[in-house]
């Protein structure tokens, strides 16, 4: 019995090694061929190119393609087009739709307009940041101009790099942007823990952004993408060097596809400028100066506070490259409170994955069918929440639940409030090892100047395009690939071999001992290679708290103050004056801005709103209806009865301009719901609009809970009957009844121009 399971395994390994070694020769070669049809985008969709940025006035190497909606998913014209932009951090463009289940299939199959900014393998001559950013703000022009009657501005997806790129742009021109996410996309580069973030180190290590410059001088103003990766790669010992080889070899039969459909996405190197790549590393990764906005381009100071789109965060706590930490500390630096952003009219939500790792992010299916689908599906009622920091809530349907007929699919969304209190809670050892990090930046840009006064001279009149190319094929993630590609002579036994072997394929079976053993050994080899890459991230961590420390360079180069401080300073000037502004609106408006005190009121209560809530109360905007009339008494004023008319994004301006008066004066604003509701009428149907929205009927369905003896004794009313208006809302809400329009006009968005 024995010897039949080991002949069985035997030949059973030697025919998966064999279509394994089939598996890696067709990389390669996917990989010369991907390199000979010049690195188009890797998008599983059709799409035509609409404008190349080779031809704008400042050019650059970026493109727009609009994706071309299949027969089964046509483009609804009054949706929001949707605009994606991968990451240029090395590899090529593509992995936001390179598979059915990506961003962009969820935005064709919810019938948007889907448009991808892409970019070429190489930059134009002298191409800057800026002149990336002017592109992307054409190719938006040019989307906005392609739909005039879509509900609002383009939502932009940025994906990792592109994020903080969009962040950077919406900051600049947020008359562009409608609502911006950001997908594991860095913005903190100082934030996250040794034990879930040790890249950060690495700039310690090498000594700061000198090493980039070197590189791309000695390639003739060129960075090659290969090392970018490289550094990803050297995060995971065991993933690179081991699981994700042994993983395709004992499921070689079904993993084939999967893994070559990956491979040639994160084979494909694509380079930047010079310059390019020093912005990046001195201002971002190693300077961290976006978030305290000190970035400079070209005379322009980048302040992530002028960002007035509503932004959508999405990170994971199994991401060792952009931790949530590095996704979201930015607010604390940039706002230092939850009512400065409110004040502010800012709406930031987020949303956590609790173990999906950096590129699962882009390209699990199961994160496309569930984040990406509810992010897509729920970018309106984002659009119209109140201003303020929420964390998004995903959880499985329930078809009983009240008005769940309004959200279709398998999930259910709700928007928890957050404070900032609870973005530093997502810190367990507190921000302190972030002082090391500003030694790093002050003796990066020692080292910085001193090569670029010494040393840069000498390696430019060595380097050149020519040795550039030679290190750019010499490079071992290149080398892997040709290793196994037609150029390597035994290829062609291979292919033969491999075709032999499936023809004669015979698995084992799954309950061989044989096969038990080697899963066994190949575990073993993943936890060894993962316990040496622990200990050499502890290593690094240590040698850099001790080289830089306060018993080491820290001494010399103390961190700056200005480095470290956070947004708590800003934050007090802006609540003072939310205050002062909040009180001069208490005792103004009517109908309308007491059902938005009372909304708003009663989301600080229960600490949520559902999305079903706030599709209701689109829905009760839209219609233009009203409950059954208010019946006033002799003498009472109807200044502040309901008049149709209004859009409903005047709701939601009125709903934003309120929220401040709620945040900074809450108590004076309840009290003042008499004087702007003069009639008890009034006041049950505002309350009976509020409660319907926010499905807190249970809450005051009895006349002695809590929230009901509150409502009597501050307004007066019967709890009753707003309880049964407010049914009635739930049953037909549309052909029943809408919320009155504002009296107040909505506030347009300033705009601000790129320097040219």
């Amino acid at each position: 019995m024995i010897a039949d399971d080991w002949h069985n395994y035997v030949g059973d390994a030697w025919q998966r090694w064999l279509l394994t070694l089939d598996a890696l020769h067709a990389r390669g070669q996917i990989f010369l061929d991907h390199l000979e049809a010049g690195k188009p985008a890797l998008l599983k969709f059709q799409h035509e190119l609409l404008m190349d940025g080779r031809d704008l006035p400042q050019p650059c190497n970026y493109s727009l393609l609009h994706i071309v909606p299949p027969p089964e998913w046509p483009e609804r014209p009054a949706s929001r087009p949707i605009i994606v932009i991968d990451p240029r951090a090395g590899h090529g463009p593509g992995i936001g739709g390179f598979k059915p289940d990506s961003e962009i299939g969820v935005a064709q199959r919810a019938g948007h307009p889907v448009y991808f900014i892409t970019f070429a393998p190489e930059p134009v001559e002298g191409q800057t940041l800026l002149d990336v950013a002017r592109a992307e703000a054409t190719f938006i022009e040019a989307v906005v101009a392609r739909h005039p009657d879509a509900p609002g501005r383009p939502a932009v997806i940025g994906n990792c790099q592109a994020g903080w790129a969009v962040a950077a742009l919406a900051a600049v021109r947020s008359d562009l942007l409608g609502p911006i996410v950001l997908n594991g996309a860095p913005l903190s580069y100082w934030a996250g823990s040794p034990q879930q973030n040790p890249m950060r180190y690495s700039g310690g290590v090498l000594g700061g952004a000198w090493l980039s410059a070197l590189t791309s001088d000695l390639s003739g103003d060129r960075f090659d993408g290969a090392w970018l990766v490289s550094n990803f790669e050297n995060l995971n010992l065991a993933n690179t060097w081991w699981d994700k080889y042994y993983h395709l070899y004992a499921n070689v039969d079904t993993e084939r596809d999967r893994f070559l459909d990956f491979e040639r996405w994160w084979g494909g190197y694509f380079r930047m400028t010079g310059e390019e790549i020093e912005s990046i590393v001195e201002n971002l990764f190693i300077g961290n100066r976006l978030a305290r906005g000190e970035v400079t381009l070209e005379g322009y100071r980048l302040d992530l506070r002028n960002i007035q789109a509503p932004m959508v965060i999405f990170a994971s706590w199994g991401d060792n490259i952009t931790p949530p930490q590095q996704a979201l500390d930015w607010i604390i630096d940039v706002w230092g409170s939850e009512k400065a952003l409110i004040k502010a009219g800012r709406t930031i939500v987020y949303t956590l994955h609790p173990k999906i790792g950096h590129l699962g992010i882009f390209v699990g299916a199961a994160v496309a069918r569930r984040e990406h689908e509810q992010i897509v599906d729920t970018l309106e009622q984002i659009t119209v929440l109140p201003p303020g920091l929420y964390e998004m809530k995903i959880s499985t349907r329930d078809p009983e639940a009240p008005l769940a007929e309004l959200e279709s699919g398998d999930y259910s969304v709700s928007f928890e409030l957050r404070t900032v209190d609870d973005l530093r809670a997502l810190n367990p050892d507190g921000r302190r090892d972030e002082a090391v990090f500003s030694t790093i930046a002050q003796c990066s840009e020692f080292n910085m100047q001193a090569y670029r006064r010494w040393v840069q001279p000498m390696v430019r009149a060595v380097g050149s395009r020519e040795l550039g190319e030679w290190l750019r094929w010499m490079h071992p993630l290149r080398r892997q690939r040709l290793a196994f590609s037609n150029l390597n002579p035994a290829s062609t036994w291979v292919a033969a071999a491999a075709a032999s072997a499936r023809e004669k394929r015979a698995p084992v079976q799954s309950d061989n001992p044989w096969l038990a053993l080697e899963q066994t050994g190949s575990r073993w080899i993943s936890d060894t290679l993962d316990h040496i890459g622990q200990q050499r991230d502890q290593a690094v961590v240590r040698w850099v708290e001790a080289v830089y420390g306060p018993h080491g360079l820290g001494a010399l180069l103390p961190p700056r103050a200005s480095d470290l401080a956070a947004g708590e300073a800003r934050a007090a000037q802006d609540e003072a004056e939310g205050r002062r502004v909040a009180l001069a609106q208490v005792e103004e408006g009517g109908f309308p801005e007491a059902v938005c005190r009372i909304l708003l009121a009663g989301m600080s209560h229960l600490g949520v709103i559902q999305r079903r809530g706030l599709i209701l109360g689109q829905q009760l905007a839209a219609s233009q209806r009203q409950l059954p009339p208010c019946q006033t008494s002799p003498g009472e004023s109807r200044s502040t009865a309901p008049q149709n008319g209004a859009s409903p994004e005047d709701w939601a301006s009125l709903l934003h301009q309120q929220a401040l008066v709620m945040a900074f004066a809450p108590q004076e604003a309840i009290a003042a719901l008499r004087q702007l509701l003069p009639s008890v009428q009034e006041r049950e149907q505002a309350l009976a609009l509020a409660t319907a929205v926010l499905m807190a009927e249970s809450d005051i369905a009895s006349p002695d809970s809590p929230a009901a003896l509150y409502l009597q004794q501050t307004l007066g009313v019967a709890t009753a009957r707003v309880v049964a208006l407010a049914r009635t809302l739930h049953a037909s809400p549309v052909a029943t009844v809408s919320v009155p329009p504002p009296g107040k006009p909505s506030r347009a968005a300033k705009a601000t121009t790129l320097p040219s």
